[in-house]
């Protein structure tokens, strides 16, 4: 199956359509800090002709499908195996100051839910890896299987917001101890056998926070994204705009508070006339956060989630 094939691009003309004042000037450059299987990415190659692409991913089986999607755009397109906090140091390495567009897409990729031995998907049974980058770092089993329990507990309610997580992790921990968790299978039954009735009637299956919770920690997704807002505000030019796709509220929230810190006065309150060193450095492109289509959702179930919040660089002084 090609890339093209196993990927629908979400909100992806609107997306484009808040980016396009930004890079339709010469020799612009937009980073896609979220290449996953180049959807994006190649839209926004064939819509700006002239734009320069550099396209980050940390998952190198993305990296290869996307190389050969992108190919045709031969060296318009720079594919960089990296985790989108390291943005500065991509573009300090090709020699590029500041960048007239980024884009991120956020969270897991259609590829890696796609693929049933990445152990991200709970409706299939599969290791238990959940890593972006499978060369490096903790996989969900090992976190299951080493983590204490308090901290289990605090994974599950702070990235999952997981109601339950007491009584999941109480399961867990009583499990681990008979046999090592490997596969998504036996944690979902688990799941579903530790939850009260009333939880399991609600919110689609039960075991979708517990996965969300173990994927953001194996990844260090919040962390990373923490960094990497603010990484692609400040080295956006002067008319730069930046587009982030979230898909749950731990991301958008992180996001909006960002966007709108950069948006407004920084200016001591009561004084007369504000100096320009205190003016916003950002204008709010969406009012508040964007959601698909009804269409577009019932075509790609994916994208019901999302959120699209974008800003454009409106002052030289960095955040």
């Amino acid at each position: 199956m090609t890339s093209e094939s196993r990927h629908v691009p979400v909100m992806l003309q609107r997306c484009l359509d808040l980016l396009a004042p930004a890079l339709e000037a010469p020799g612009a450059v937009v980073v896609d800090c979220t290449l996953g299987l180049g959807g994006h990415s190649e839209a926004l190659l064939r819509q700006f002709p002239e734009v320069r692409l550099i396209a980050l991913d940390r998952d190198k089986e993305a990296l290869r499908l996307s190389g050969e999607r992108l190919a045709p755009y031969g060296d318009r397109a720079t594919l960089v195996h990296a985790v989108y906090d390291e943005l500065p140091e991509v573009l300090d390495r090709l020699g590029i100051p500041a960048v007239q567009g980024v884009l991120f897409d956020l969270g897991v990729s259609s590829m890696q839910l796609d693929e049933a031995d990445r152990g991200f998907a709970y409706a299939q049974d599969a290791p238990l890896d959940m890593r972006m980058d499978q060369s490096t770092g903790m996989s969900a089993a090992e976190v299951l299987n080493t983590y204490p329990a308090g901290e289990l507990v605090r994974i599950l309610r702070a990235y999952g917001e997981e109601k339950q997580a007491k009584r999941i992790v109480s399961a867990i921990v009583r499990e681990r101890d008979k046999e090592p968790f490997t596969n998504s299978a036996r944690l979902v039954e688990l799941i579903r056998d530790a939850l009260p009735q009333a939880a399991k009637r609600t919110g689609g299956n039960p075991a979708k926070r517990t996965f969300q919770a173990l994927r953001i920690e194996v990844n260090g997704e919040l962390s990373v994204l923490e960094r990497a807002i603010p990484a692609a505000v400040d080295r956006i030019a002067v008319g730069g705009r930046i587009a982030v796709l979230s898909y749950h509220s731990l991301e958008d929230r992180l996001v909006k508070t960002v966007f709108a810190a950069g948006a407004a006065s920084t200016a001591p309150p009561g004084l007369p006339v504000v100096p320009e060193k205190y003016q916003p450095k950002l204008k709010l492109l969406t009012r508040g956060a964007e959601l698909p289509t009804e269409e577009e959702v019932a075509e790609n179930r994916r994208a019901a989630p999302a959120r699209l919040r974008g800003v454009q660089r409106i002052r030289e002084a960095r955040l």
